[in-house]
Order: structure tokens, then C-alpha cells, then sequence
């Protein structure tokens, strides 16, 4: 769901979980958070996180395209949980990366 979002999202993850394997997704949300020490919600939105970072250093998409592919109801509602995540905002976190691109080239 993170690398191939260009696919049609499902309505509720919970439920294209629970339907895919077969079980209950409360036991496999459980049986996730004891295995891994973290929800699967937490771990989804850190994954995509992981990707959108990756989207925004290769510069090919603006954050609105991003925004649309990952699924976001918004960009708002991508740059509030980026920020949430990461403590920088998309915005900066590209500019953080030019400025380091700078530097380097500086040498």
C-alpha cells in the first residue's frame, strides 16, 4: 500500500487487512503491537512517511501530486502528519536537502 499506492486505495484499511488474511483485525492488530511494539496504524503512517520523504528528495512531484498519490484526503492532512512525524515540515525538509546539496558541492 506505500510502494504501490497508485493503486486504488481501500476504504478502511482495517478491513482490506482483516479480508486479505483471514482474520479478525482486532487479533491481528494485537498480535502486530506485541511483535512489533507498535500499532499498525503507527507503522503504516511511518512507512509512509519513509516514502513520501523519498518522493520529496527525488523532486519529480510537487506536494500536491504526493499528496494524491499516497492517498491523502489533503496536502494539509499530509503536512500535519509529516510534521508529526518528522518535526519538519515537507517544505523544509526539501529545502534541508538543497542546502546540504550546496554545501557538498562547496568542496
Amino acid at each position: 500500500m506505500v510502494h504501490y499506492s497508485e493503486r486504488t486505495a481501500p476504504n478502511k484499511f482495517s478491513n482490506f487487512l482483516s479480508q486479505k488474511l483471514g482474520y479478525d483485525y482486532t487479533y491481528l492488530a494485537n498480535i502486530f503491537s506485541e511483535v512489533k511494539g507498535v500499532t499498525i496504524e503507527h507503522y503504516l503512517i511511518a512507512n509512509k512517511i519513509e516514502r513520501v520523504k523519498e518522493l520529496l528528495l527525488y523532486n519529480e512531484l510537487n506536494l500536491t501530486e504526493i499528496s494524491y498519490l499516497m492517498n491523502y484526503s489533503s496536502v494539509a492532512h499530509l503536512s500535519a502528519q509529516f510534521k508529526n512525524v518528522t518535526g519538519l515540515t515537507p517544505t523544509y525538509f526539501k529545502q534541508l536537502k538543497a542546502k546540504r546539496r550546496k554545501n557538498l558541492e562547496d568542496l
